[in-house]
């Protein structure tokens, strides 16, 4: 199988099992599960392909909103076997982004010959989905939490766009593009890697206002 199309299914298949997962917390039905794993799995591509003025992925092959349907309930059946299940869910997210910032920095490097416009489309297919899942099921947005998130997705598009455009085979581009977003995310989970917040003075609120 193309690496690509490998990581782009990997990244729907994991994506689509933290949607789910963020279901069996908010203890919702089979329909719920279903919704939010795809909106959560089909999310990232759907806005990169909207961007890039590409056919949506999987209006083309159905066979992606099928893998989401077939995790949902896999989900369904077995998430009250996991303890932590947010923790996991941060775990897959991981490895969601990583498969997804190397596919999408290809797909847009393919679509558009432009290394930035790569960047930018791994970038929004890594971390768009995991953004969405959470405003929908009312979790603490991923992008919001202290330790390093969209650099994790930065890195791997910008390491994927450098090694294709430095000759390297596109397995060998995408293998060491989810191996660094993957080290960078993962990093950051377990050690809290983290950049400088913003120290200054907060702004004003309304009622503060003159």
């Amino acid at each position: 199988m193309n690496p690509i199309l490998l990581l782009d299914y990997a990244g729907v298949a994991v994506f689509a099992a933290t949607g789910a997962l963020a279901a069996s917390r908010k203890q919702l039905d089979i329909i719920g599960f279903l919704f939010l794993a795809s909106a959560t799995g089909i999310g990232g591509g759907t806005v990169r392909d909207l961007i890039l003025g590409a056919p949506v992925f999987w209006v083309q092959n159905p066979a992606y909103v099928l893998v989401c349907a077939g995790i949902a309930v896999l989900v369904f059946f077995s998430a009250h076997l996991v303890e932590y299940r947010y923790k996991l869910l941060l775990w897959l997210d991981a490895i969601g982004l990583s498969a997804y910032a190397a596919m999408g920095a290809a797909k847009g490097l393919a679509a558009t010959g432009s290394p930035t416009v790569a960047i930018v489309t791994g970038m929004l297919t890594a971390t768009f989905g995991g953004i969405l899942r959470d405003l929908l099921a009312g979790e603490p947005s991923v992008l919001l939490r202290p330790e390093i998130y969209v650099t994790a997705a930065m890195t791997g598009a910008a390491i994927f766009t450098l090694a294709d455009l430095a000759g390297l085979p596109v397995f060998a581009s995408a293998l060491l593009a989810f191996a660094m977003a993957f080290f960078v995310r993962g990093g950051a989970l377990r050690y809290g890697w983290t950049f400088p917040a913003y120290k200054s003075r907060p702004g004003r609120s309304p009622d503060e206002m003159p």
